[in-house]
């Protein structure tokens, strides 16, 4: 059986998610759909990239994966289907796809536009896509590379010797605070020192917990989570409303 997640910016208001899920099953129709999330803010293709980096590991190998965000981003869209780590991601060449895979190149990806000339709506050509790959058909003859794969840059955290100051980029459903320092990279500055997590005008916390229930209830708590990622929380609270902490924000850390 075919996996195909799908991560979109479509909501579930409205008819869109459904629509997309049709056209997937009339082209295969044992197909298995996994919903990571169609709530991603809308046309924000920084969160896409970062809840596709954090599942496809997870799934099985030859899963597909559709990032349906921001699908029409210019006159004359295009949409491209590429294999890595095992796994098939199709989306809009708008440049999601360089903030899931900082090294991907232009050589590496293909134009789905053809698989149907006389179609503008992504929708068909994802489903299309599907199809082809369910058949057992190789990506390299799908279509053309793009003469111009649009890559963004990755908002990294600003190091030195003493000092980070990295950059909220999620607030999940549990109000916890993401942010975009990764645990080597952390370790990598420390060096054993003793360190002071800095956000907005509140105490610092200078320890790092396991999870959240290493404080007591309603107490601020920082770690790093399952996925590698610096977490600011509140066991059993909702940090970024009582601390007032929101997306592109900093936090600073200051070693000594």
């Amino acid at each position: 059986m075919q996996i195909v997640s799908l991560t979109t910016d479509f909501g579930v208001k409205d008819y869109y998610v459904s629509k997309l899920k049709g056209q997937l099953l009339s082209q295969k129709e044992d197909v298995q759909i996994v919903d990571v999330s169609h709530h991603i803010a809308p046309y924000d293709i920084i969160e896409a990239a970062f809840f596709i980096k954090n599942i496809f590991r997870q799934f099985p190998k030859d899963s597909i994966h559709i990032v349906a965000v921001n699908n029409v981003y210019r006159k004359k869209s295009e949409y491209l289907i590429f294999y890595r780590e095992g796994q098939y991601f199709i989306g809009p060449n708008n440049g999601v796809f360089s903030l899931i895979f900082e090294d991907l190149t232009s050589s590496e990806v293909y134009i789905l536009n053809d698989l149907n000339p006389q179609s503008y709506h992504y929708e068909d050509l994802y489903a299309r896509a599907v199809g082809y790959i369910s058949a057992g058909l190789p990506v390299t003859e799908i279509g053309p590379n793009p003469q111009d794969f649009l890559q963004r840059l990755e908002l990294k955290p600003v190091i030195t010797n003493s000092q980070i100051r990295a950059t909220i980029i999620y607030v999940d459903h549990y109000d916890n605070v993401i942010i975009n320092l990764r645990k080597e990279d952390f370790e990598k500055i420390r060096q054993d020192r003793n360190f002071e997590i800095y956000y907005k005008q509140h105490d610092p916390i200078n320890y790092l917990s396991r999870n959240y229930g290493d404080v007591a209830i309603g107490d601020a708590v920082a770690f790093f989570n399952s996925s590698g990622y610096l977490e600011l929380a509140i066991n059993m609270g909702k940090a970024s409303s009582v601390f007032n902490l929101h997306r592109n924000e900093n936090i600073q850390i200051n070693f000594y």
